[in-house]
């Protein structure tokens, strides 16, 4: 996970920021931004301590994702309007301009299933497997720092 290190001291400030964002009352929203903070920290204290991409998998949540479309919930609550250049700070998310909040989510979502299904398809673990899971997990980190910038984001 040696990817995430150049982003570890900004994500200090965007957990603390989704931390006081998740005081809401509306209560799908907050499930949302919770699970996007818990996720984050699962990334950050995952590269911390060196955690295999097996127990990171296995921390990640999207029960809120899936609970927020079973719901109808409009993801425009989360932040309204597209992602734009300024809210990129990683070259690599350049490619999400253009993109809204719930386009964005429903990525992440997608990402968290199919990592858990690889696992499962595997006796439970992502060792030894086929797909590039250094890649896919990087790519789901930057989505979701994306997301929370973007909903840090003034404008």
């Amino acid at each position: 996970m040696d990817w995430i290190n150049a982003s570890v001291s900004p994500l200090k400030d965007l957990i603390g920021f989704l931390n006081k964002k998740s005081k809401t009352n509306d209560i799908q929203k907050k499930q949302l931004i919770m699970e996007l903070r818990n996720n984050l920290n699962v990334f950050s204290n995952g590269f911390l301590n060196n955690t295999s991409y097996d127990n990171v998998v296995d921390l990640l949540s999207n029960d809120a994702i899936q609970q927020a479309i079973k719901e109808n919930f409009s993801f425009k609550k989360l932040k309204a309007g597209k992602i734009e250049a300024h809210h990129v700070f990683d070259d690599r998310n350049k490619k999400y301009i253009g993109w809204n909040a719930e386009r964005l989510t429903d990525k992440i979502d997608e990402k968290i299933v199919e990592l858990k299904n690889i696992k499962k398809m595997n006796n439970g673990t992502l060792k030894h497997v086929k797909n590039n899971i250094s890649l896919m997990m990087s790519n789901l980190y930057f989505r979701m720092k994306l997301l929370a910038d973007f909903i840090m984001s003034e404008r």
